[in-house]
């Protein structure tokens, strides 16, 4: 019995070294526009427009602030870019949501600043997938657009 109870306990001990020695974080920088072009994108996205950091955007009036949105999703069965895609327009998806409950016009200054590893780009978002989950993490102001 005791000898069965230290073969399980080694075989245990075996498994959660091994899983987390093969854990990864795999970032990946990927384009906005494919990802709100995808079938996906185009069917939930809301209207209210989003503006990556340095991308052109009408003439602000009033800032109502800066918030977050962080997403995950299961990388179970999907490419690591299909993964981030999703976890990618849920984030954008909050950050709209946010928007229309405050009234803003828009979303702009839109980066990616997943795992404290920033990415200030017009045209791409950064993502991390591991082997179980992907995840976007953005920030991004609220505005209402001068009249």
């Amino acid at each position: 019995m005791r000898r069965d109870l230290g073969i399980l306990l080694c075989c245990l001990f075996f498994v959660l070294t091994v899983s987390t020695a093969y854990a990864r974080s795999t970032f990946h920088d990927l384009e906005v526009k494919q990802a709100a072009e995808s079938e996906t994108g185009k069917a939930k996205l809301l209207d209210v427009p989003f503006y990556m950091l340095g991308k052109k955007h009408p003439k602000t009036g009033r800032d109502l602030g800066e918030f977050k949105a962080n997403r995950r999703t299961n990388s179970f069965n999907k490419t690591d870019e299909n993964a981030c895609e999703i976890a990618f327009l849920s984030a954008i998806i909050s950050l709209q949501n946010r928007a229309r409950k405050m009234g803003a016009d828009a979303v702009i200054d839109i980066k990616s600043i997943t795992k404290h590893n920033d990415l200030e780009s017009a045209t791409n978002y950064r993502c991390v997938a591991g082997n179980v989950v992907a995840n976007v993490a953005l920030t991004g102001r609220m505005v209402k657009f001068e009249k």
